[in-house]
C-alpha cells in the first residue's frame, strides 16, 4: 500500500523534523547568543557554579619597596537547569492528506517554542537589573541609550563582546520614531542611524550599543515593558541537555506523538552590567 506507515517512511519524517526544529531554534533565538553561554551537557548535577571574580587596583610603588598582598576573593553564581517540553500529535490522516512538509513544518513549529521560551525567560532577567532608566508612562529615547551606555563603562562592564540593547518592538518604533522625526517638518539632516531606520527599519547600532528587538520583551504591568543595555556578562544561560525529538507511535488513535523537550538554567551574573529601559510599548 502506498500510504502504509513503513520504517523507511518514519524515519525520513523524524529527520525532517529533528531539522527543521534545530535550524529554527538557532535562527529565532535573539537573546541567547548575546548573553554568556554555558555548555554542562554530559556533566553531573544540574547546577553550574559561575566564579565572579573581583576587580583589582593597581597603585604607585616606590622602588625597591616590597608589595602588599592583594586580596582576592571570588564569588559566584548559581545556574540551575530545568526542564521544559512541547509535544504535537501527528494524526496519520493529517499526514497523507497534506501537501506540504509536515515533518518540516512541525520541527519548525517545535524550534520556535523552544527559542521563543529560552528567549522569555532571559528577557525576564531584565527586570532584576538594580539600575534602571525611564518610567512606564514614557518612551524610549536616545538618550535612554546613550545614559544606559555611559553607565555599563562607568561600572566597568567587559566590552569585548560589545554592549546590546533588547527592545519589545513597540518600545523600537517609538525610538525609530524619534530618530526619523516622523509626524513632523523635517528641520534637519537625519543621522545615518536616522536614515537606516527610516529606509529599512532596522536601527543598528547607538553609542556603540547594538539594538535588538524582540517581542518577548515583557514587563509586570500592561503597557510597560522593561529592555535593557548590556553587557555579554550580565546574564548567563546554562544548557544542560540540547533540544531533543523523540516519537512514539499511537497506534489505537493512528498518530504519531512528537515530542521535544530540552533542560537549561537562566540566571543573572553582574548586576551592575545591566541597565533595565522601562518605558510604554504601545503604539501610539
Amino acid at each position: 500500500m502506498a500510504d502504509e506507515a513503513t520504517g523507511a517512511v518514519l524515519s525520513e519524517l523524524y529527520a525532517n523534523i529533528v531539522q527543521s526544529a534545530l535550524y529554527t531554534m538557532n535562527e529565532k533565538t535573539i537573546i541567547r547568543p548575546l548573553v554568556r553561554n554555558y555548555d554542562m551537557s554530559g556533566t553531573p548535577g544540574l547546577t553550574a557554579q559561575v566564579p565572579i571574580y573581583p576587580t583589582v587596583a593597581a597603585a604607585a610603588v616606590a622602588d625597591g619597596t616590597d608589595l602588599a598582598n592583594t586580596a582576592f576573593n571570588t564569588t559566584s553564581k548559581t545556574i540551575t537547569a530545568s526542564e521544559i517540553g512541547v509535544m504535537v500529535e501527528l494524526t496519520d490522516l493529517a499526514a497523507e492528506g497534506a501537501t506540504d512538509d509536515v515533518a518540516a513544518a512541525i520541527g519548525r513549529q517545535l524550534g520556535s517554542a523552544m527559542a521563543e521560551k529560552v528567549d522569555t525567560d532571559l528577557a525576564g532577567l531584565f527586570s532584576g537589573f538594580s539600575t534602571s532608566l525611564g518610567t512606564g508612562d514614557s518612551e524610549i529615547t536616545a538618550d535612554m541609550i546613550f545614559q544606559a551606555a555611559a553607565t555599563l563603562r562607568s561600572n566597568n562592564a567587559d566590552q569585548n563582546g560589545g554592549y546590546v540593547c533588547l527592545l519589545h518592538p513597540f518600545q523600537a518604533y517609538q525610538l525609530k520614531k524619534q530618530l526619523t522625526n516622523v509626524g513632523a517638518t523635517m528641520s534637519h539632516s537625519l543621522s545615518d542611524v536616522g536614515n537606516n531606520a527610516l529606509r529599512d527599519g532596522f536601527l543598528g547600532k547607538i553609542a556603540g550599543v547594538d539594538i535588538f528587538e524582540s517581542n518577548v520583551v515583557s514587563g509586570a504591568s500592561a503597557g510597560a515593558y522593561v529592555g535593557a543595555v548590556m553587557s555579554t556578562d550580565a546574564l548567563g544561560y546554562m544548557v544542560k541537555r540540547s533540544m531533543r525529538i523523540e516519537t512514539e507511535r499511537n497506534a489505537s488513535k493512528r498518530s504519531l506523538e512528537i515530542v521535544g523537550s530540552m533542560a537549561y538554567g537562566v540566571s543573572e551574573l553582574f548586576d551592575q552590567y545591566g541597565v533595565g529601559l522601562v518605558a510604554d510599548a504601545q503604539i501610539a
